[in-house]
């Protein structure tokens, strides 16, 4: 199974640390998100270059506040600094509470955005070429010849976006899509998208919170106080839907060890290539928690 898990921080020895221990146990990939307080980018360069195997990848860097041209020289400037290939660029526009409200920018048209910004950003990191006339951008990208190697995956949830994800990059990077919307909804869409564009079968990364804990009414609980947050917000409420959750506690992969297994098992089973599992603790005792979900992530990355 290709499963991932969550890194972070603002020290460099410490994201490091996190990258190879996630390399020595297994997993396929380290994510790192992306906020207005921090770089996933920055973490990246660090996880990488520590490293030899291990992919790293960023879910996800915000669009608005980078332009594409820029954001594509920055990646290369992480696969370089990595020394290996293993990288993989996340993108996403994010929410309107935060580039509105934060950044200051329109956040109006997000799906004309992305689409706009990804038709720049794959063909500079692609080497090909492109001219955009677009109600967002106008911007020339020169031939090069040169590929990066660096794929591109979207934050896509909406039909607009999981179409654009298809179509220009090389998959989607979700999150609070369960195993019944990647079914019925992310697969699909995506899937149908890229072979329509004579492009290669598209990476579906489900990310999902998960801890391992044999109360499941506790761990639910736990979950709706910690994941609030992504319920109040459109996009999420909308792939929620989808996945007939009513919050991100009915999202979230709880359970003791058989049944987490079962529930990741049915990612795979419902179109994902790959599980990014952000653990979560509950109970008392934290720890006990903590360490039992990463020991089973841990034996079946390793499978």
């Amino acid at each position: 199974m290709r499963i991932g898990v969550s890194g972070g921080g603002r020290d460099a020895n410490r994201v490091a640390e996190q990258a190879t221990r996630a390399e020595a146990e297994g997993f396929s990939t380290i994510w790192f998100a992306g906020g207005a307080d921090g770089d996933p980018l920055l973490n990246a360069a660090f996880a990488g270059h520590a490293t030899t195997q291990i992919e790293v990848g960023t879910a996800v860097v915000q669009t608005y506040p980078t332009h594409p041209v820029h954001l594509a020289g920055r990646a290369v400037a992480v696969a370089d600094a990595m020394r290996r290939p293993g990288f993989v660029l996340g993108v996403g526009p994010s929410h309107q509470p935060i580039i509105e409200g934060m950044y200051g920018l329109s956040f109006e048209h997000p799906g004309r955005h992305t689409e706009e910004y990804l038709q720049i950003l794959s063909a500079a990191l692609r080497g090909t070429g492109v001219e955009v006339d677009g109600r967002d951008y106008q911007v020339t990208v020169a031939a090069t010849g040169k590929d990066s190697g660096v794929p591109v995956l979207v934050a896509a949830l909406a039909p607009r976006l999981l179409r654009v994800a298809g179509e220009v990059a090389d998959g989607t990077v979700t999150w609070m899509a369960n195993a019944r919307a990647v079914d019925s909804h992310v697969a699909p869409r995506i899937t149908r998208a890229a072979e329509g564009a004579g492009r290669p079968t598209p990476r579906i990364v489900a990310g999902l919170p998960i801890a391992v804990h044999d109360d499941v009414d506790e761990a639910r609980g736990a979950a709706a106080k910690q994941f609030a947050m992504y319920g109040t917000l459109p996009n999420y409420q909308r792939i929620l839907a989808a996945g007939g959750a009513e919050g991100p506690a009915d999202a979230v992969i709880v359970g003791d060890e058989a049944s987490v297994t079962a529930q990741i098992e049915a990612l795979f089973d419902a179109g994902a290539t790959d599980f990014w599992a952000a653990p979560f603790v509950v109970g008392e005792d934290r720890n006990a928690s903590r360490v039992r979900t990463r020991t089973l992530l841990a034996d079946l990355a390793s499978r």
